[in-house]
């Protein structure tokens, strides 16, 4: 039976997540629904996305009784109260990243899925690409040796773009970009807390962080550093340096579609995509939905 999804919020990431979910089987994902806070808006979706049903509000959409799971798709600063609302009404959740704006609203959003005991995944849809799948896989096996360094960046001029710039809007580079870099780290480094944390940067007049550089300091003498911006091009790559060897996760490092461990290269393609993208590689947002579907399952 197909995990049937339901679209909360009509915007750019929304397009391009339900752009994905077309590149995996119709028998195993559908989506059935889509809300905006303007009905036109959800109807012009719909339209474009051969989706039967479009609402005017959330509270719509929460109500339906044939949705499995709600992708949240909105800006940052409303995915506390889209998650509440849609674990209220015992919907499954796939949350855009930042799961919420700061960890107060984290650990609300968390004793709502545990309360009302359904599913919530934040969607950090890096994790999910078959590149992270293999860095896990070469890291649990030994292939570079003991870590002792990361090194990653992710610097894209975005300061055109309000959400990045305004603080209403839940602006800041880190929540945005810097993320990646730090989820990174976590992931390479098993979720361990490091031991210091020194940050230096500059924020913009509004008061959000805008180009930064973080250097993390863990048990025995591990190192990671990585430097975000929201107004220059970075590199945008990472490297994993071990006793042994290197991985290096060329641009972009975030939605990465090739490797290469100790100077050897290799592709993972993405599959092309029915309709234009807003983002970069944004169909390999596939991934972390197939993910969802798994765990539903289980």
């Amino acid at each position: 039976m197909a995990t049937r999804w339901g679209v909360c919020s009509a915007g750019k990431i929304s397009h391009d997540f339900t752009v994905a979910l077309k590149t995996l089987p119709a028998q195993d994902h559908q989506v059935v629904a889509v809300a905006a806070r303007k009905v036109e808006d959800a109807q012009e979706f719909a339209r474009k996305h051969s989706i039967s049903r479009a609402y005017g509000s959330y509270e719509e959409l929460a109500r339906d009784p044939e949705i499995d799971v709600v992708y949240i798709g909105n800006i940052h600063p409303h995915h506390l109260s889209a998650c509440l609302l849609f674990m209220n009404a015992k919907k499954n959740v796939l949350c855009e990243k930042p799961l919420a704006m700061n960890t107060k609203e984290v650990k609300e959003i968390l004793d709502s899925a545990k309360r009302n005991q359904v599913f919530l995944m934040e969607a950090v849809w890096t994790r999910f690409f078959p590149v992270s799948m293999e860095v896990r896989r070469l890291l649990a096996h030994g292939e570079i040796g003991e870590v002792k360094m990361i090194r990653s960046e992710f610097g894209i001029p975005l300061l055109h773009r309000p959400r990045l710039v305004e603080k209403e809007l839940g602006g800041g580079a880190l929540l945005s970009l810097g993320m990646y870099c730090l989820q990174l780290v976590c992931m390479v480094y098993n979720g361990e807390r490091p031991e210091s944390i020194q940050a230096t940067g500059v924020c913009l007049e509004s008061g959000v962080d805008e180009t930064v550089i973080v250097t993390l300091k863990f048990s025995d003498k591990r190192m990671a550093v990585f430097t975000y911006s929201s107004r220059m091009q970075l590199p945008n790559d990472a490297i994993i340096v071990g006793t042994k060897g290197t991985i290096q996760i060329p641009a972009w490092m975030w939605c990465p579609t090739s490797l290469v461990v100790n100077g050897k290269e290799t592709q993972y393609p993405l599959p092309e995509p029915c309709l234009p993208l807003n983002f970069n590689n944004g169909t390999g947002m596939r991934y972390e939905a197939e993910e969802v579907r798994q765990c539903l399952i289980k």
